[in-house]
């Protein structure tokens, strides 16, 4: 069984509102330095899969359920539980 972490953002390439909004709140709150904010997802779950195909799966799940892969890129951490 392994523990995975998932994170998700949005790409580069897509306008973050809510990431220039607490940019801009911060700096403005007095945090100097802060920039280049992006808001994204967390997901914690479990998996029960062999080692050759967990890699395979978190990819397909993400693509096709997890993400919209033309506006967010993802990445995960795979834990051994």
């Amino acid at each position: 069984m392994y523990n995975v972490k998932i994170y998700v953002t949005l790409k580069k390439s897509v306008l973050d509102p809510q990431g220039d909004a607490v940019n801009e709140a911060a700096n403005s709150m007095g945090y100097t330095g802060v920039s280049d904010v992006r808001i994204g997802k967390y997901m914690e779950l479990q998996v029960e899969k062999t080692d050759a195909s967990v890699h395979d799966m978190l990819d397909e799940l993400c693509d096709k359920l997890l993400t919209n892969p033309v506006m967010e890129d993802y990445r995960y951490e795979i834990e051994e539980a």
